[in-house]
């Protein structure tokens, strides 16, 4: 089974483009006004009329404001939405049928952390492990950190999970090797600034990931 990749803040219709050219399975939206990688509900819009049928559309929220997310939901086709906030199973769950799935991202720093995944199962389709931000961090991913890949040794996942943290074209073989994974998520890892996709980058990780 092949491993499959998600490149998350998509902004530009450039990045977008090198996304799916390189076979993505996922490209992902952020909407979350403290990122660099946020947009607006027109311009995700906009740039999920690109997307083929076979790419799912992942639209990244944060501790959403229920309105807000139908308000989003009811523009922008979403396949996914992807939370990656304090949000508890029980929100998860009343928002299922809203989009086709619901992933649920796991912040990680020691094995502990990765028992609260046990608390989704039923609630969400899939979890997303990353690490955990700095005490203080404005944001809850997208930082580049990445944490012990070791700590998923062993590990009895609840439910299909992906791998994020820290990725990028270098060391995505390594990440893979060690945990596992059978997808992976990419953001800053494939970005020349905070926010600006760089096509190079994309194309670079989307091959490593191809050649797994």
């Amino acid at each position: 089974m092949p491993v499959r990749a998600k490149i998350c803040g998509i902004s530009t219709p450039d990045a977008l483009d090198a996304a799916i050219k390189g076979g993505a399975s996922h490209i992902g939206f952020v909407f979350f006004a403290k990122s660099p990688r946020n947009v607006s509900v027109e311009q995700a819009a906009a740039l999920a009329g690109r997307v083929p049928d076979h790419v799912g559309k992942v639209g990244l929220f944060v501790d959403p404001d229920p309105g807000l997310l139908s308000a989003t939901l009811a523009q922008v086709p979403l396949d996914v939405v992807q939370l990656h906030g304090d949000e508890s199973p029980a929100f998860a769950a009343s928002i299922a049928n809203t989009c086709k799935e619901v992933w649920k991202a796991i912040p990680v720093r020691t094995r502990a952390d990765l028992d609260t995944g046990l608390q989704y199962r039923g609630a969400v389709q899939r979890l997303l492990y990353d690490a955990k931000p700095p005490k203080g961090a404005e944001l809850p991913g997208g930082n580049g950190l990445r944490f012990d890949w070791k700590l998923l040794d062993g590990h009895a996942h609840p439910l299909p999970w992906l791998l994020s943290g820290g990725l990028d074209p270098a060391n995505v073989a390594e990440a893979v090797g060690v945990t596992g994974a059978r997808m992976v998520d990419v953001s800053s890892g494939v970005e020349s600034a905070p926010g600006v996709k760089a096509v190079d980058k994309i194309a670079a990780f989307l091959q490593a990931v191809a050649a797994l």
